[in-house]
């Protein structure tokens, strides 16, 4: 795997840092460089890339939303939040605003190496502490939760569209018309409560309904 990637932090020691040990590792055969988020927002503008490592803290605007400005113009953007701070701070409200997952400073070479490979291959990344804080975020008392009132088609539409898969191959891979599956998405945010991929997919890592087994080396 050789990725094209774009690094957005407003230090320039931490951006070389980063993509020296990315492409020495063969990670990335690409790394552009973003020290602000209008940077960051033209350079998704000109360009596509396999992952993109946003930090919170930035000169001109916060990272959360750089983050929002991305997945409007790119709804299947994958973002991976890379930050100083603790987790119980941002990563909730990254997720929530569509991050593939959020990934603290203080992780080693192998923990970010995994962590990015995991969200270029379509999957969410979150460490082993956040798992279990996003399984506890939600609680729902006296009642069924959402998911469970979905029915087999719909539940299944929602956990690959939490993984990131796009309707064509939702619908490719349930043998269904994409138009049979833009229906499903729309009953099942009906009957959740839910308003866009964005809330859907942090509810389903919330509940741990998909596979959010932390990268190799977490």
């Amino acid at each position: 795997m050789s990725l094209n990637i774009l690094l957005v932090d407003d230090h320039a020691i931490v951006r070389q840092g980063i993509r020296h040990l990315l492409i020495d590792r063969g990670i990335a055969r690409n790394v552009t460089e973003a020290e602000t988020g209008s940077d960051a927002v033209a350079a998704v503008d000109r360009e596509a890339f396999d992952v993109i490592l946003l930090d919170i803290s930035l000169p001109d605007t916060n990272g959360i939303e750089v983050l929002k400005r991305i997945k409007r113009k790119l709804p299947g953007a994958p973002v991976l939040m890379f930050s100083m701070y603790r987790e119980d701070q941002y990563a909730v409200r990254a997720l929530k605003a569509g991050a593939a997952g959020y990934l603290s400073k203080t992780v080693n070479a192998a923990q970010m190496i995994g962590a990015i490979q995991q969200v270029a291959a379509g999957r969410k990344y979150v460490s082993p502490a956040m798992a279990e804080a996003l399984a506890e975020y939600v609680s729902f008392e006296n009642e069924p939760l959402p998911h469970e009132k979905l029915s087999d088609r719909e539940y299944q539409t929602l956990c690959m569209l939490a993984s990131g898969k796009r309707l064509t191959d939702i619908a490719n891979t349930l043998s269904l018309s994409v138009k049979t599956v833009s229906v499903y998405r729309s009953r099942l945010l009906e009957k959740m409560r839910l308003s866009n991929n964005a809330e859907l997919t942090f509810y389903v890592m919330s509940n741990r309904l998909v596979d959010m087994a932390p990268a190799s080396g977490a």
